[in-house]
């Protein structure tokens, strides 16, 4: 069998027209109207290859009944989500497999050395974890969280700072939500940002904040900025996203760049979500600019890759760091063996990859209910943990503690 990867067809499935099939993946910038797919680790146009047989669907009915694609379809069509659930398979492999593979590479490229596995999985008739879990039946560590997004709902109903007060007065607040229309339910894929040391005076900030993915009952945590460095926004007011709930879609960032687009989470309205600036351009958000207020929507304010997590990649959008991150079952995973420093060295090596953002983005992508193309995420700042002690404050340091240490 020859390697399968995006864009590969079984014999007779090839689309009869392109540019349809992709539409509702290519909304944005460059890739309106494209006619194949963007391979982004390798920043490169994957075009749609016919290959014999049905290797394709084989390998999606796999991946479905192994519990990496439930929200797949099984169309002989090696799509994006068919990419991200091999890629989650690869690294189920590598790291929570007994009898897999440490070395294994997840970079969605299906070849001889996956395709064993597959099969040991299929004589062994394996489920992953991932695949197993539910919302009905979440960990103690989900339940907990769910808890206090609720409690902090109510918190800030009834105690909203002077930017909640101020968004609240709004007619329209786009990819923002007023608190009251905040929504916690576990229907949804919730991304939680906290965010730390904000009112430091730092001109290149580090990727020093936790995200904390809530999914299928499930808890992941990695790590980056929640704030601008001001040497990437390029001006003395940078923007910092308000705090408090948005809406987020799938999407790309770098969308005007050919060499550098790459998938990522947009504000879900075109507008944007709102962001306040750093008025006296201390390199903080202080009270003397939630003082001012003049919050505003801004449409580039994405979730996304932030290299290595060496530097903070950041002009106001929220950065994850691809070293490593904190698995469902509280254990540390290191992707420093293949996760790139930048888009340099994603060219420079076939297997180079995001690394640990290509996890949570393809959980996001693999584990969303079908037809349904948000996130929910939820930005607060670190004494917030303190609403529920069940949680607290120490829970953002122990985690990156385990993390970045070295960003303390």
């Amino acid at each position: 069998m020859s390697a399968l990867f995006l864009g590969s067809c079984d014999a007779g499935k090839l689309p009869a027209d392109r540019k349809k099939f992709l539409s509702p993946y290519h909304k944005d910038g460059l890739l309106v109207g494209t006619v194949s797919f963007r391979d982004d680790d390798r920043t490169t146009w994957r075009s749609f290859r016919e290959e014999n047989g049905s290797d394709v669907a084989k390998l999606q009915e796999f991946l479905s009944e192994a519990g990496f694609m439930p929200r797949g379809v099984v169309d002989g069509i090696f799509d994006y989500v068919t990419q991200a659930a091999a890629r989650l398979f690869q690294e189920y492999v590598r790291t929570l497999d007994p009898e897999g593979d440490k070395t294994m590479v997840p970079d969605g490229i299906v070849g001889n050395g996956t395709m064993q596995h597959v099969q040991r999985w299929k004589d062994q008739g394996k489920v992953a974890d991932w695949g197993k879990a539910s919302a009905s039946n979440p960990s103690e560590e989900y339940s907990k969280w769910i808890k206090l997004l609720n409690e902090a709902k109510a918190h800030y109903k009834a105690n909203p700072g002077p930017i909640m007060k101020h968004v609240n007065t709004l007619n329209k607040t786009y990819s923002t939500l007023k608190v009251n229309d905040w929504d916690f339910s576990t229907s949804e894929i919730h991304l939680i940002g906290v965010r730390r040391k904000q009112d430091e005076s730092i001109h290149d900030r580090k990727n020093d904040d936790l995200f904390v993915l809530l999914i299928n009952g499930m808890v992941f945590k990695f790590w980056g900025s929640t704030d601008p460095s001001s040497r990437m926004a390029g001006r003395k007011d940078e923007a910092f996203l308000v705090e408090g709930q948005h809406k987020y879609r799938f999407g790309w960032h770098k969308i005007s760049e050919e060499q550098k687009i790459y998938r990522a989470l947009k504000p879900f309205d075109p507008a944007g979500v709102l962001v306040l600036r750093d008025w006296d351009n201390d390199n903080a958000l202080t009270a003397k600019d939630l003082e001012k207020g003049g919050v505003h929507p801004n449409n580039s304010i994405n979730i996304h890759w932030s290299g290595i997590g060496n530097s903070n990649y950041s002009a106001g959008c929220q950065v994850i760091a691809g070293k490593n991150y904190i698995n469902h079952k509280d254990q540390l995973v290191d992707c420093s063996g293949f996760a790139s420093s930048s888009y340099g060295s994603l060219n420079a090596s076939a297997k180079m990859t995001k690394g640990a953002y290509n996890v949570l983005a393809d959980l996001v992508v693999c584990y969303s209910k079908p037809n349904v193309n948000h996130i929910y995420y939820t930005l607060g700042r670190e004494e917030s943990l303190n609403i529920d002690s069940n949680i607290g404050a120490n829970y953002a340091l122990d985690a990156m503690k385990k993390m970045n240490p070295s960003g303390l």
